[in-house]
């Protein structure tokens, strides 16, 4: 009897089929090792394609950060993949309620992605004040609030700081809408 080496996939006994559908399953985290790995390679070539000055003042450039970020997401990938292939596995937070024996909860996400694209339409029209209250009173209402007395008001009064902030204390310009004149 031969001893099989984990890194190959053969036949999976049982089925007859490839094994290598099972062998990629129990390495799952190597897909976050590729989306790492391309990201640091996207990274990158923006990094170099990027049009500079060549008269920069000092040792750093604009060139500088990115291409630290994608050198490093490309060890990162590289030491990810090394330790995903010699047995690793990511364990699960203990303090994680999550019961993945459950289906996904479709209604809230989709609830959700419709909140979102419809604060994304409304925003020019009516102003990120509004349009940002609608977003936050929705996304309360999709993930399960029991209090529509008090939503309203709580969405309004933090699209308002939130919109004051940015466009008056830092600069941010946001669209307005009907309120572009009152603040």
């Amino acid at each position: 009897m031969t001893k099989r080496n984990d890194l190959t996939p053969g036949t999976d006994e049982s089925t007859g089929r490839p094994s290598w559908q099972r062998w990629l399953r129990e390495r799952s985290e190597l897909g976050v090792s590729v989306l790492l790995l391309l990201l640091g390679v996207l990274v990158l070539t923006d990094a170099l394609a990027m049009d500079v000055d060549m008269t920069q003042r000092g040792p750093v450039g604009p060139r500088t950060v990115p291409i630290a970020v994608g050198i490093g997401l490309l060890v990162i990938a590289a030491l990810l993949a090394v330790d995903v292939l010699r047995g690793g596995r990511g364990e699960a937070e203990a303090g994680e309620d999550v019961d993945l024996s459950e289906p996904a909860d479709w209604r809230t996400v989709l609830l959700l992605t419709g909140v979102f694209l419809g604060a994304a339409v409304l925003i020019e029209p009516l102003g990120f004040p509004v349009a940002g209250a609608l977003l936050f009173w929705g996304a309360a209402c999709a993930l399960g609030s029991r209090r529509p007395d008090r939503d309203p008001l709580i969405a309004a009064v933090l699209s308002l700081v939130a919109y004051v902030v940015f466009n008056n204390l830092l600069g941010v310009p946001l669209p307005g809408g009907p309120l572009m004149g009152v603040l």
